[in-house]
């Protein structure tokens, strides 16, 4: 659905400064679940909204944020124990 409406309008692409920017707010954001209403007044800079939506989109598909009707929470891991234990675990 949101990439529907991305093709119909037309795209704002962001910088890397931008989506750097994004990312960073939402992996050191207080809450656990944000909205994007919340999103755009917590961000340094304004941020066109569909720019915003393009940037959510590819965290989404790069598995560092889920977007639920809750809100968008962060969900990236780096811990390396845990990248450790579920490469040397037993599938159930």
């Amino acid at each position: 659905m949101l990439q529907k409406q991305i093709q119909e309008r037309p795209v704002h692409w962001p910088t890397l400064n931008t989506v750097i920017m994004v990312e960073d707010a939402l992996k050191n954001m207080d809450e656990s679940v944000i909205s994007i209403a919340e999103l755009k007044r917590k961000l340094p800079r304004q941020v066109n909204h569909i720019t915003l939506m393009v940037i959510l989109e590819y965290l989404e598909r790069s598995n560092k944020i889920a977007v639920t009707l809750k809100g968008i929470t962060w969900i990236e891991n780096n811990n390396p124990n845990l990248k450790r234990a579920i490469l040397n675990g037993v599938e159930l």
